[in-house]
């Protein structure tokens, strides 16, 4: 099993969630909108500083500084 921070999934790639690397209130603010171990998110497109992920159906925007932290597993189709 392949693991790497949410910040290396390529665009149109799919992930999911197996743990943090992050404390403190950013983990509490990512856990409440749904990003918990299990949780598929799918890289919808990237920027310089930030990407937009698509999470439970919402697409929301992360830091690259902020997606370095969540680990994942990408999902083979």
């Amino acid at each position: 099993m392949e693991r790497f921070s949410l910040d290396m999934l390529p665009e149109g790639a799919t992930g999911r969630i197996l743990g943090f690397r992050l404390k403190g209130v950013i983990r509490s603010r990512l856990q409440d909108i749904g990003l918990i171990p299990g949780t598929a998110v799918t890289c919808i497109q990237k920027g310089t500083d930030l990407a937009a992920y698509r999470i439970r159906g919402a697409v929301v925007a992360l830091r690259n500084a902020d997606a370095r932290g969540i680990v994942i597993q990408r999902e083979q189709h």
